[in-house]
């Protein structure tokens, strides 16, 4: 079975048309709107940590900063969660743009820097505030620059879409 085969397949399973033809408010604009939550928690909780480490706000301590991980870690959650629900309801769409692996790509990038932030700076009890900004300072510049393009190239997934649907160009 080729890949247009496949997601034609996806996209007449009941729950893909149910996320993109419901009335109901649990249909696409539900984990869409999920899936921006979960964006704004895992983001928005990486861009305090990295400001910090790069100097911003420089009177607030480091470590208890810590906690914020856990916020981060159930944002990317609910965000794999409902972004597989997003590519449930439009496969051809997603998997046809390459923009899409470019997502995953910084996505991916994003959350191993996230990953080693947590595990060789917060992780460290051995380390002063100072050491900590010492250590996070080049970590941070690189998550930032990879949650920015991660955002970026998502916002641009509807923008560049080659097909709605299978055999559907995009508007």
């Amino acid at each position: 079975m080729a890949l247009p085969e496949i997601l034609n397949t996806v996209e007449q399973t009941g729950v893909s048309k149910w996320l993109r033809e419901t009335p109901s408010v649990f249909g696409f604009y539900f984990p869409l709107t999920l899936h921006g939550i979960g964006m704004s928690l895992v983001v928005g909780a990486n861009l305090i940590v990295d400001l910090r480490l790069l100097g911003l706000a420089s009177s607030l301590p480091l470590k208890p900063l810590k906690r914020l991980f856990g916020v981060m870690w159930f944002g990317l959650a609910l965000n794999i969660l409902t972004g597989a629900f997003l590519v449930l309801a439009y496969p051809t769409k997603e998997i046809t743009n390459p923009d899409f692996y470019i997502k995953l790509t910084f996505m991916a990038l994003a959350v191993i820097t996230m990953w080693k932030l947590n595990t060789q700076v917060f992780n460290d009890n051995s380390l002063s505030e100072s050491a900590m900004a010492l250590r996070g300072k080049v970590l941070a510049k690189w998550s930032l620059a990879f949650w920015f393009c991660a955002v970026w190239a998502g916002r641009m997934l509807s923008e560049t879409a080659i097909w709605e649907t299978f055999g559907h160009r995009a508007a």
